[in-house]
């Protein structure tokens, strides 16, 4: 049974898993506004570049079974040494607080499940939930519909989380292809601030689909950074959403590091709500053999005196397919916008392509924009200055390339993670160095 036929004969039987029904009127709507949709194809404009064929014809269960035998030592080679920071760990969709290490205090955080089970956070969930996710976009309403998976936090006013918290989802254990649909909200009250590490981990030889939507909400003088660590294996399909919207004064980050996954989809929408924001995305994309790394970003810019700052490079080895389409939006009264994007790539093998896009969309006359994009290959006077001082070509290729991707690193203010993204570098070039 292919996957949008299983999405249909199932959804009753998912509605009547769930405690809260609250929802369901909502979860059938959205069903409904999917199947008129349908999946994209390569006939839209947004996925003409990306095939999603592979992924849906194949036959997924919806209802993961929860049991695991993941030991501490295997949750261990996966953090970044991060002895210092909280982490959160769901395992075929459920939260495991014996695996877990939250210290925060003065936050509202659960699971996204417990808290649809929770009549307290009703008002919350009216105010927030699914507001800034787009309704016309396919895997958004399937996410709606089928939602029970990952986390909500609120972070009061006034209140600095001074350590990241990396949240795992990890899926094993599981004796079929296997579907899940992970939502998380994240408001970051007035004055706030909170880092978050994002990554998703299949240990199955089984096919693992994960469709993935994240709304963040950033109020004044606050600052909130996602940083999305993409390194799974090549039995793994991830769709991610991530919308982003902001109050004036504001900070919010995401960044996007893109290592593994048969097939991953990265879709980032940033809204300007208020006058001197920040918005931050970065991305480092290094994949091989027939992996296909597709980013979409989009900032909107509504309001004056505000910044955006995009910054994607991307090295493609084998038959990789790389894919970046970036927009900028600035609405007429946006006055004295300064918006950068940039993307640039190298080419490591004839079979490996990219297609890049960027696009600017202007309505106000008082701006400072610029986007570009450049498809290459190394440096051969580089390479050959590096390789006359005794550094071997393999070593002298990935000092170039690091060099090449170490910019799009910078605002990490979490160093164990930029020292986990400097040694995926190294393991993705196939090199020993200390950088």
């Amino acid at each position: 049974m292919a996957l949008l036929e299983n999405i249909q004969n199932n959804h009753s039987a998912f509605l009547d898993t769930l405690k809260h029904r609250f929802l369901d009127e909502t979860r059938v709507s959205a069903l409904k506004k999917f199947f008129h949709a349908g999946f994209p194809t390569r006939k839209d404009e947004e996925y003409r570049y990306t095939n999603l064929r592979e992924i849906t014809e194949k036959d997924y269960n919806l209802f993961p079974t929860e049991h695991h035998n993941i030991t501490k030592e295997q949750l261990d080679e996966l953090h970044l040494g991060e002895e210092n920071f909280d982490w959160i760990v769901f395992i075929n969709g459920q939260l495991h607080k014996e695996l877990s290490k939250v210290s925060i205090e003065n936050v509202e955080f659960m699971s996204f499940k417990h808290a649809l089970n929770d009549d307290r956070y009703k008002e919350v969930f009216n105010k927030y939930f699914n507001k800034i996710a787009d309704p016309e976009l396919a895997f958004t309403n399937l996410n709606l519909a089928y939602c029970r998976n990952g986390f909500f936090m609120k972070v009061p006013k006034n209140v600095v989380i001074e350590k990241p918290i990396h949240v795992f989802y990890l899926s094993q254990n599981q004796k079929d292809n296997t579907f899940y649909n992970t939502r998380n909200l994240l408001i970051a009250e007035e004055s706030s601030k909170v880092e978050v590490i994002e990554s998703h981990h299949n240990f199955d030889s089984h096919f693992v689909f994960t469709n993935s939507v994240t709304e963040i909400f950033t109020y004044p003088n606050a600052k909130a950074d996602w940083h999305k660590l993409q390194n799974d294996s090549e039995t793994s399909y991830l769709v991610d959403h991530t919308f982003a919207k902001q109050e004036k004064d504001s900070r919010t980050t995401v960044n996007t590091f893109s290592f593994g996954g048969k097939i991953v989809r990265n879709n980032l929408d940033f809204i300007q709500n208020g006058s001197n924001i920040n918005s931050f995305m970065n991305g480092i994309t290094i994949i091989g053999n027939e992996q296909l790394v597709d980013h979409h970003t989009a900032v909107h810019h509504n309001q004056p005196n505000c910044e955006s700052y995009q910054n994607y490079k991307g090295i493609f080895k084998d038959k990789s397919h790389g894919v970046f389409n970036g927009k900028v939006f600035v609405d007429k009264i946006a006055q004295k916008t300064n918006a950068y994007q940039q993307n640039n790539n190298v080419l490591l093998s004839e079979g490996a392509t990219i297609d890049t896009k960027p696009q600017l969309e202007i309505f106000a006359d008082d701006v400072k924009c610029s986007h570009g994009c450049t498809v290459g290959q190394l440096n051969e006077d580089a390479l050959f200055y590096l390789r006359a001082r005794g550094i071997s070509k393999k070593e002298a290729q990935a000092l170039l390339l690091y060099a090449f991707a170490n910019d799009a690193m910078q605002n990490i203010d979490i160093e164990p993670l930029k020292n986990k993204i400097s040694k995926l570098l190294a393991e993705k070039l196939e090199v020993s160095l200390e950088f």
